[in-house]
């Protein structure tokens, strides 16, 4: 990304906020394969490609071989919320029953299966659900609203990086009102931003550097984040990816 904001004439200032961290012990994903593998579950909705990459990992890492565990995906209906887990699975050679549209949130996991409702209900069926680091309890409502059996598979989480440095540089940049675009690209980097903050004494520095500048959200997930943070993103790009978000973001740099 910081080559495509070099590209529309900015000074990126990179700022990695955050990790991924693979859940050393996951008992949950490897309970979730064994009853995958009998036929226990109608529906696996799958939010994250890293996700999908890492559960894969865990069953192979832990039973030796993933060919039953892919077998028994194949066979269940498959929901990929976006692009990400599709190419994986296309990769895995795992069908795709049903993939989310754009913006890719939780409304729209919901919104496609209620416009398959004549061909699947959901009222009584077994749902599981890899989750990417922390619950999303709108989508785990709105399915259990629907009368889904739903279960939980979390995969990985997420943690501040190893190198703090650069992360607090970019507090101080904020605080001290010497940015003028803030990208986020989700809803986790705003919640790491906000913890170094504090943990520097500068979250209400930080709050009032970002009323100063454009703030621009990938997408509605990152942007409830925000909101609930007390912080109001300025826009979100007509698709959520990188490219339109950078060079959006630079269009509204140049009209003001």
């Amino acid at each position: 990304m910081a080559s495509i904001v070099s590209s529309y004439g900015g000074v990126p200032v990179s700022a990695p906020s955050m990790k991924e961290v693979p859940l050393e012990s996951n008992p949950d994903a490897i309970a979730f394969a064994d009853a995958l593998e009998r036929n226990e579950f109608d529906l696996v909705i799958l939010l994250t490609g890293v996700g999908t990459r890492a559960l894969v990992a865990v069953v192979e890492g832990v039973k030796g071989s993933r060919d039953a565990f892919l077998r028994a995906l194949g066979r269940t209906k498959i929901l990929a919320r976006g692009p990400k887990p599709v190419a994986v699975l296309r990769e895995l050679a795992v069908p795709v029953w049903l993939t989310a549209p754009e913006p890719n949130t939780w409304r729209e996991v919901l919104s496609a299966l209620d416009a398959r409702q004549q061909e699947f209900p959901l009222a009584g069926t077994r749902v599981a659900v890899q989750e990417y680091g922390a619950s999303n309890p709108d989508l785990l409502a709105g399915l259990e609203a629907r009368g889904a059996r739903v279960t939980r598979v979390p995969v990985y989480q997420w943690a501040l990086p190893d190198d703090l440095a650069p992360l607090e540089a970019a507090v101080r940049a904020i605080g001290d009102g010497e940015i003028d675009v803030a990208l986020f690209t989700t809803a986790t980097q705003v919640v790491h931003l906000l913890k170094v903050a504090d943990s520097m004494g500068m979250r209400d520095a930080v709050r009032r550097g970002l009323k100063t500048c454009v703030v621009a959200s990938i997408g509605p997930t990152t942007s409830e984040e925000m909101r609930e943070q007390g912080i109001e993103p300025d826009f979100e790009p007509t698709h959520p990816k990188m490219g339109f978000l950078v060079r959006e973001a630079a269009e509204r740099v140049g009209r003001g």
